[in-house]
């Protein structure tokens, strides 16, 4: 797994989300932006073997060597794999068609990014409790600001307005300003009726368990939504998950560079042990300008066209404005 990056301290935290504030270790967990080479054996290991199974016609249960493909292939429905009482599914379907994404617009009130993956999903369930949270494009949209009060108001605003007036124009009840960049603060859907709940903790995802040499039973990755901003940037959500004969890391990430103004990053971790149950979700807000980011890359002497699109290497230069901790058991 990726060396650990350096974390920044802690800024004031808003109350938007579910959550509380709460301080980082020195060292954050895996960025979990790398598949693994190989299908890990675990004949060794004292845990109950998984059992994987795949979508029809989805071919291979072995984990992908593949990464960050935009359009997944047809016959690449999602995994899953059931290990340790847990139920863990992938979900990925080609991006919404013309029907789907008008009733997805009427429902969110907003215009959705060029290619949305709507069918998309990774979940986690424990089967005893019935217990799940999920992550979708859907929700997370949901939480996009529709006030426009957060709307980045520059001149690329008005060029991404109008490679969707056509589409908009077709749109009856999307009217409202919003969030044209689709920055969200989502850290997944946990159903209402759950009697089991994230509650504010203290409680670190425990690094030095992550940086045991474990053997990865499943790799999944998932693309939600992603948008060029009018050839001005990148905005995009997607999700990666690795898991480990006593335990599992998922990483649900937001990234926005929109050229000339900001970079943003925001990202979820659930850590999740098996054996005791144990849940942490942690959100981390990044976030710094982009004359800032460009600067600090430059002394890198990296090529740094390609480091400005790449999250996992941006990380350590954007630093840390928000954050939220919390701790769930589930037996």
């Amino acid at each position: 797994m990726q060396s650990l990056l350096a974390a920044s301290t802690w800024c004031a935290a808003t109350t938007t989300g579910p959550g509380c504030q709460a301080p980082l270790s020195e060292n954050e967990p895996p960025d979990l932006m790398e598949a693994p080479a190989a299908p890990a054996c675990t004949s060794n290991q004292p845990h109950s073997p998984p059992r994987v199974s795949v979508a029809p016609g989805s071919g291979s249960p072995a984990p992908d060597t593949t990464m960050d493909t935009a359009f997944p292939a047809p016959a690449d429905q999602g995994k899953a794999i059931t290990h340790e009482g847990w139920n863990i599914t992938t979900r990925k379907l080609p991006i919404l068609k013309a029907g789907p994404i008008d009733d997805m617009t009427n429902k969110l009130g907003i215009a959705l990014p060029e290619m949305i993956f709507g069918d998309n999903a990774m979940r986690l369930e424990h089967i005893a409790t019935g217990w799940s949270i999920e992550f979708n494009a859907f929700d997370a949209l949901d939480r996009v600001d529709k006030t426009g009060e957060k709307m980045l108001e520059v001149a690329y605003s008005k060029e991404w307005q109008k490679t969707r007036q056509n589409h908009a124009s077709e749109i009856k009840e999307v009217v409202k300003p919003f969030d044209w960049s689709f920055s969200t603060d989502y850290a997944g859907t946990v159903p209402h009726q759950s009697p089991l709940h994230f509650e504010d903790s203290e409680t670190m995802i425990p690094l030095a368990l992550l940086k045991r040499p474990d053997p990865i039973l499943f790799f999944d990755d998932v693309m939600l939504y992603e948008d060029e901003l009018a050839d001005n940037g990148i905005s995009l959500m997607s999700c990666k998950i690795r898991v480990m004969p006593a335990r599992l890391l998922l990483l649900c990430r937001f990234f926005l560079r929109l050229d000339g103004v900001i970079f943003r990053i925001r990202d979820t971790r659930v850590f999740v042990e098996f054996e005791t149950g144990e849940v942490i979700r942690e959100y981390t807000a990044r976030e710094e300008k982009y004359d800032v980011v460009k600067k600090k890359m430059a002394i890198t002497r990296e090529d740094v066209p390609a480091l400005m699109r790449d999250p996992n290497r941006l990380v350590e230069h954007v630093p840390i404005i928000d954050g939220k901790l919390e701790k769930c058991v589930v037996k």
